[in-house]
């Protein structure tokens, strides 16, 4: 089928529901090992409490592509409902997780949480492969990473921009202080209500052959089977991009498990303070205990709205490559691989930085996030099947998860106590990943995914 090209309006419509999904993600990254430190997380127990995130992602992702390839509604199209079905369970668990009364709760919370959003982002990244031609898929993708970005820095500064308007940023030990919580509130209707604008404003192509469709979607307890086929035919320029999204996301991991305690401990020097050495009954140790609490509390505020800034790099970084790529072709392995560097050197950098100049290493960052969130997925669908984008797509987030899992696992504290007992040290390691990252782009030789060429139809 001759896919038209669509309009800057066209683009945007259908992918602004990733406004609401980076807020969640944003959200979630940013402040939920402040969550779990404050309901009384070790640090090095951080990494394992965020293991919901990759196995839900490794879970639900495949599972969603393979049923909204076989989805057809004349009014809901393919991936719509589960935009819906994803925004509605995602703002649900955004306005309850920091209410958690105690720990286990909060990760249970981020399961139902992380599952939510998986929901509605992985039909997102098959919709604008469904809808473009090939020469508008890496601006279709820059388009989701500019409306990623804009989320991204919205959602980390959120709680400082509330504390600044009175609400308070102290609580009681093993309380989530209300700042966090209204931010997570707006998170919920923010996701929500841009999830809905999509769906309201965008339309699908339907299946080009509905009767073989139909007799596609007929097929019964074919779901792992297809799968196990799919993943044993995968093509060699993804298998090579999975080595890139390995080391990728080994680092970003690390970057949303690690970068509170991390930073908060290292640049600011306010760790959190840990209850049992404060003798509570006598007033001075308590009032102490509440002063590094609150410390903690405000410069976690202050990571927090420094992590933002890599949501308005990647923005800056992505506006360019929208208004390149509406023109012109672009060499994405050049580009994904210096990307990557310059974010593997912001991280580098963390080690030697004050809290003045730590927002410079997220600026470097955002290059990387908003390759991240573009270039490989330009590539992937320029080099599969179009009938299989769902499956594809959800097989492919494997590359994503798997390196999340074996962080969560131990792969965090294990490499980083390598270089040390520093908490530092595991921004070190993700510096060092994202450059492997980086240099592993020069494996990538398909012509048609480094720079797609395609005769389409004008509108």
């Amino acid at each position: 089928m001759k896919k038209r090209k669509l309009s800057f309006w066209g683009i945007w419509n259908m992918s602004f529901g990733f406004l609401g999904i980076q807020f969640g993600f944003a959200l979630q990254g940013g402040f939920m090992s402040r969550i779990f430190q404050t309901l009384g997380a070790a640090k090095d127990e951080i990494p394992l409490l965020w293991i919901a995130a990759p196995l839900t992602g490794l879970l639900v992702q495949p599972i969603v592509g393979y049923m909204s390839d076989r989805t057809w509604s004349v009014r809901w199209g393919r991936r719509r409902p589960y935009f819906l079905i994803g925004a509605v369970l995602s703002s649900l668990a955004l306005f309850f997780v920091p209410h958690s009364p105690a720990l286990w709760v909060a990760a249970g919370f981020l399961w139902i949480l992380d599952a939510s959003i998986n929901i509605s982002m992985e039909p997102f990244r098959a919709l604008v492969a469904d809808k473009l031609p090939g020469s508008q898929r890496s601006y279709g993708f820059v388009m989701q990473t500019l409306i990623i970005g804009i989320g991204t820095w919205v959602a980390s500064n959120l709680p400082w921009v509330v504390s600044e308007l009175g609400v308070s940023n102290s609580a009681e030990s093993g309380v989530i202080p209300m700042s966090v919580k209204v931010a997570f509130a707006i998170g919920a209707f923010v996701f929500l209500i841009s999830i809905l604008y999509t769906v309201f404003t965008t339309s699908e192509y339907p299946p080009e052959d509905m009767a073989e469709f139909e007799k596609e979607k007929a097929k019964k307890n074919q779901f792992i089977p297809d799968i196990i086929n799919n993943i044993g035919n995968m093509s060699l320029t993804m298998k090579k991009l999975g080595v890139i999204q390995f080391f990728s996301w080994f680092a970003f991991f690390t970057m949303w498990s690690m970068a509170n305690p991390a930073l908060t401990e290292h640049v600011f020097q306010t760790p959190a303070p840990v209850e049992s050495a404060y003798n509570m009954t006598i007033v001075a140790e308590a009032e102490a205990f509440d002063s590094a609490n609150t410390a903690f509390q405000e410069s976690s505020n202050s990571v927090g709205s420094a992590m933002g800034i890599y949501g308005l790099s990647s923005m800056a970084f992505a506006l360019l490559l929208v208004l390149y790529t509406s023109k012109r072709k672009i060499n994405r392995k050049l580009i994904h691989m210096f990307s990557l560097i310059l974010g593997g050197i912001g991280f580098l950098y963390m080690s030697y930085t004050s809290p003045e100049n730590l927002k410079y290493c997220f600026v470097l960052i955002g290059f990387a996030w908003g390759s991240i969130l573009s270039m490989p997925y330009a590539m992937l669908s320029s080099s599969v099947d179009p009938k299989k984008m769902g499956v594809i797509m959800g097989i492919f987030n494997m590359f994503i998860v798997i390196p999340q899992i074996i962080a969560a696992l131990g792969g965090v504290n294990f490499v980083s106590g390598l270089l040390g007992d520093k908490v530092i040290n595991s921004m070190t390691v993700a510096g060092i990943s994202l450059i492997i990252a980086g240099l592993c782009n020069l494996l990538i030789t398909n012509k048609n995914a480094i720079t797609y060429q395609e005769e389409v139809i004008h509108e």
